[in-house]
């Protein structure tokens, strides 16, 4: 009977850990939720976004590398901002951990990696890949989203995709 009761306390005890370990996986990985934008730091940024695929035809499979030194991939949540604004995105450097930030536009906002930098046309602070573009252009015929507003966010311990 001792060794049933204990069993079931060291069986509780586990269950209970379980559950904490759960709650508290839920809590730090919630960066998804609306909080998020408080954590964006500095000002935001406030111009037209585009869409860029680096790829092209003859290249290596994968396409070229980023700023960062990381592949592009059309499939994940990522950017790449103004050279100009690299600084103020953390300076996007290769080989150095990618940057977040947060995007907005059209009354929805993601989060996304800024792996890269490029020389933007006037007026543009931002070149969405495929997969973050989709998100506020579903059928990808706008070309050019307006008034987006970009805003870097601190650390490093973000998770791409979208908030709400």
């Amino acid at each position: 009977m001792m060794v049933f009761c204990s069993g079931a306390a060291i069986c509780g005890a586990v269950v209970a850990l379980a559950v904490s370990v759960t709650v508290a996986r839920s809590e730090t990985d919630g960066v998804h939720s609306s909080a998020v934008v408080n954590a964006a730091c500095g000002n935001a940024i406030v111009g037209a976004a585009s869409m860029y695929n680096p790829f092209k035809p003859g290249k290596e499979e994968g396409g070229p590398n980023t700023a960062s030194g990381e592949r592009y991939d059309p499939s994940v949540w990522a950017a790449a901002i103004k050279t100009s604004l690299r600084q103020k995105f953390g300076g996007v450097q290769f080989g150095a951990r990618p940057k977040y930030a947060l995007v907005e536009a059209v009354g929805k906002k993601v989060i996304v990696k800024i792996n890269d930098v490029g020389p933007l046309r006037p007026g543009r602070i931002i070149d969405l890949n495929e997969r973050t573009m989709r998100h506020f252009d579903p059928s990808l015929q706008l070309g050019v989203i307006s008034d987006v507003r970009v805003s870097p966010l601190a650390g490093d311990y973000w998770i791409p995709g979208p908030v709400g």
